[in-house]
């Protein structure tokens, strides 16, 4: 397999204080990292590093052989990101918000149509963003970060707010992103969610790499446990 992401020694310092140690990792096309820790780990300042969001001091990323530092917009044109927090026009609907970034990202309308039923959100197409759950406004914002089918999809704790069917129906849908090739890394609390998608899951706190564990899908629930006891014991 063909290594499609590659951190390689990145750091951050914010306001001379160490956010994020030297931190590397390889993820191959298809492959999924986790990213699991408490508050102020690093997970968001890792995150946006490789989202093109935030300089690192040192290192660089690479996406299929393209160095951010050195081409940065055919960089970007490989990622989808989703932040953790959602921020748009709320007179905006669905529909629109969806075009908008299928616009930018140069895919057909019909490909907008096929995530709105992907998300289940057919029914609100029309309405505007600040009538929507949080839930659908975590959907939407998933959506964005997944119209254009990029190399390489960044989502921040994707599943807050999703009710436990939506939940499942997340799982499935990155089960059949990984299985397109694409590549995934994103951070979350749910054990679960980490346990049943994850190839790779990487325990982080101040900033630092302190656990790399590898899933070989045998048995998921069996895993969770184990997980959630690591999850629990690093939080203690």
């Amino acid at each position: 397999m063909t290594n499609r992401l590659e951190v390689k020694n990145v750091s951050k310092l914010f306001r001379k204080k160490i956010a994020l140690h030297p931190f590397s990792l390889l993820a191959e096309c298809g492959e999924c990292i986790v990213l699991c820790g408490g508050n102020g780990a690093g997970k968001s300042t890792l995150l946006h590093i490789i989202a093109g969001i935030s300089s690192p001091g040192d290192g660089t990323v690479i996406i299929d052989k393209i160095d951010i530092k050195n081409n940065r917009n055919n960089y970007v044109s490989l990622i989808g990101y989703m932040p953790d927090e959602f921020f748009a026009q709320e007179t905006m609907t669905v529909t629109e918000f969806l075009t908008f970034y299928g616009t930018f990202r140069k895919v057909a309308q019909s490909r907008v149509k096929e995530v709105i039923q992907v998300l289940g959100l057919e029914a609100k197409k029309d309405n505007m963003i600040k009538h929507l759950s949080k839930g659908m406004r975590q959907r939407l914002l998933f959506g964005q970060a997944w119209i254009a089918n990029p190399a390489v999809l960044i989502l921040d704790e994707p599943t807050n707010g999703l009710d436990p069917y939506w939940i499942d129906v997340f799982i499935d849908l990155l089960k059949k992103i990984k299985k397109s090739g694409t590549t995934i890394i994103f951070s979350t609390h749910m054990m679960d969610v980490a346990a049943e998608v994850a190839d790779q899951i990487v325990f982080m706190e101040n900033g630092k790499q302190i656990e790399k564990i590898k899933n070989d899908h045998v048995n998921p629930k069996q895993f969770m446990v184990e997980l959630l006891n690591r999850y629990r014991h690093k939080e203690e």
